[in-house]
């Protein structure tokens, strides 16, 4: 009998009635009973972009999986243990992928070519939960899959690491929200929307800060933890004033592109792409 894990594409389409909920209950009980900042609040334009972008970046997912699958079956011939999965290894493989989510997370922001992909789920003024569906289609192309090829060499089957990292995606929904300030104990070990608000800020102390995925403690391990204090303000440096989904995925990747095009020669291209994006990034 075939589980989510043999399908492991299907697993957010299976959690969609989920977040579809989540986002009613939002618009419901915070934005109707004016109980949200207008930073949260859901208007028609945007949502139809944001569901616009989460379509592309699952049509790209399936496409780019087809290529990915065959290589990562090829890497888990060179793997150095054989695991058989059970609950601990499951746990286990939620943590480094977790572990390994903040480092591609941090290499996004840092790396001028990822940052072209990511900036898509920055560039929006608003938080609430539809702000999670905002993702590119660009992924694939700026390398988020090698980040999760050190899980295959360490023995997990691929169908288990892909549906890791997409339960990890799943699970960050969540946190995309203003309806809910504060978790008690548990905002010293889980990320909590709290501290992702201030992962979408662009206030000055709060750029580049709380790049976890579902533990926060790697960013008070690593020192770019950063606590909610001020309000935050969303957004990036150079808005792109468009819910064009196709403007909103390319913009950043035409001035990449453009940039590149003034140097004389691919090695310089190549460092303009690699170095870390402009300070006023957000």
């Amino acid at each position: 009998m075939e589980t989510l894990a043999d399908k492991p594409e299907l697993l957010l389409i299976a959690l969609a009635p989920i977040f579809l909920l989540m986002m009613g209950l939002e618009y419901w009980f915070g934005q109707r009973s004016n109980k949200l900042p207008a930073s949260a609040r859901y208007s028609f334009k945007e949502l139809a972009c944001n569901f616009s972008l989460a379509g592309l970046h699952q049509l790209s997912d399936l496409v780019a999986g087809l290529f990915i699958a065959k290589l990562y079956l090829l890497v888990f011939g060179w793997k150095l243990f054989n695991i058989e999965m059970s609950l601990p290894m499951f746990l286990l493989l939620m943590l480094l992928q977790d572990f390994f989510y903040y480092w591609f997370h941090r290499a996004s922001h840092g790396v001028r070519w990822m940052w072209a992909a990511h900036v898509v789920h920055h560039s929006s003024e608003n938080m609430n939960f539809s702000t999670a569906f905002r993702q590119s289609l660009m992924y694939p192309l700026a390398g988020m899959w090698l980040f999760w090829m050190p899980l295959v060499i360490i023995g997990f089957e691929p169908k288990w690491v892909v549906f890791v990292v997409l339960l990890n995606l799943g699970l960050q929904f969540f946190v995309h929200t203003e309806w809910i300030r504060k978790l008690g104990p548990l905002e010293w070990v889980f990320n909590t929307p709290s501290h992702h608000r201030v992962h979408h800020g662009v206030n000055a102390q709060y750029i580049d800060k709380n790049y976890a995925g579902v533990l926060i403690v790697w960013d008070r391990l690593f020192g770019t933890f950063e606590p909610e204090v001020e309000t935050v303000r969303y957004g990036i440096s150079k808005p792109v004033n468009s819910f064009n989904p196709l403007i909103v995925t390319f913009a950043e990747w035409r001035e990449l592109v453009g940039t590149m095009k003034k140097e004389t020669n691919w090695y310089e291209r190549a460092k303009v792409a690699l170095r870390p994006p402009s300070d006023d990034k957000l």
